[in-house]
């Protein structure tokens, strides 16, 4: 398959997520642009989480918190008065759901029920407004760990994992987009390689996919393809200098930024932007905090990271949240 030796993909053995248990690593910090401001710490400590952004606020949903591996939770943050409030509590308790804000609302997609493992394929849409869920069509398959991106109306939802139990678990390539109008699926052209706890991110009409895993972060990925909506096709583009899953990730003047991510050394703190006008990677500022299992949402010219893992797997949580900016 292309990509997993040609394009430097790491091949180890897969190692069940919470079975590590490891200290993090001492990172090492790397100069560069932009710079770091602590913000207020999320309400509880979580990782696995996922985060959004809509009409100016970000939103975190689900993820572990002390004592489960799922949550129904929804944060509510406005980064003008740097405060947190919880929100309508999800209407099913998962980790890694796929979040997307949307047209004046958020969008959750699948997600597991256990530990990274057996994915279900509800879906919902949540109203901020009203503070009120509604359950819509589901997913055409059962999968957790996808990857969201809104396009020309439309919401594009890629890859993800399959499968019940570990030795089931299985990372997929399917590439579909849902309709809200119509409340429908209709599949697209597939991604290049399967992967799960990718990042997506719209530059200038395209869709670009990076970084994740084929079915742990034993073999985690940096690849990077760009799909555009009127071909219906996927080209590769430089690859991510640092191949991880499970970062926080989103645009930020103009750039591709990608921030954290683990594998098997431990959890990274490594901070890279990808300019879609040269075609190349750059290094930034070191993230301060290492960690997974976040996410960002991006909110004017700033990018804040809520939550995660500061070790690999998911046996430790935290509250930390970070802002991370370009000027």
């Amino acid at each position: 398959m292309r990509g997993f030796c040609k394009r430097q993909l790491l091949w180890l053995a897969v190692l069940p997520l919470l079975a590590v248990f490891a200290p993090p690593a001492e990172a090492q910090m790397r100069e560069g642009p932009g710079r770091w401001v602590k913000k207020a710490s999320l309400p509880i400590p979580r990782t696995e989480i996922s985060v959004a952004e809509l009409d100016g606020k970000m939103y975190v949903a689900g993820g572990y918190v002390p004592g489960s591996v799922t949550s129904y939770l929804l944060h509510e943050y406005d980064p003008a008065t740097d405060k947190w409030r919880e929100r309508r509590r999800m209407p099913l308790g998962l980790n890694h759901v796929g979040l997307i804000g949307h047209e004046g609302k958020l969008y959750v997609f699948g997600g597991f029920i256990r530990q990274n493992q057996d994915p279900v394929a509800n879906a919902f849409v949540y109203d901020p407004k009203t503070d009120e869920w509604k359950e819509i069509a589901p997913l055409t398959s059962k999968r957790g760990a996808i990857a969201l991106a809104s396009l020309g109306g439309k919401i594009h939802l890629l890859g993800g994992a399959v499968g019940v139990g570990f030795r089931m678990r299985k990372s997929v390539n399917l590439h579909e987009v849902y309709d809200p109008a119509a409340n429908k699926y209709a599949s697209r052209a597939p991604l290049p390689e399967r992967r799960d706890h990718m990042g997506l991110v719209v530059v200038d009409g395209r869709l670009h996919a990076f970084g994740g895993r084929y079915e742990s972060f034993a073999s985690n990925s940096n690849l990077h393809d760009v799909y555009d909506p009127k071909a219906d096709k996927w080209t590769p583009l430089a690859p991510l200098p640092t191949a991880r899953s499970g970062f926080a990730y989103g645009l930020l003047d103009g750039l591709i930024v990608v921030i954290g991510g683990e594998g098997m050394k431990g959890v990274f703190n490594e901070n890279e932007a990808y300019d879609p006008k040269a075609n190349k990677w750059r290094t930034l500022i070191s993230m301060p905090y290492p960690r997974h299992g976040t996410g960002a949402a991006v909110i004017g010219e700033v990018m804040y990271v809520p939550g995660g893992g500061p070790v690999r797997g998911g046996s430790r949580l935290t509250e930390e949240h970070e802002a991370f900016s370009l000027k």
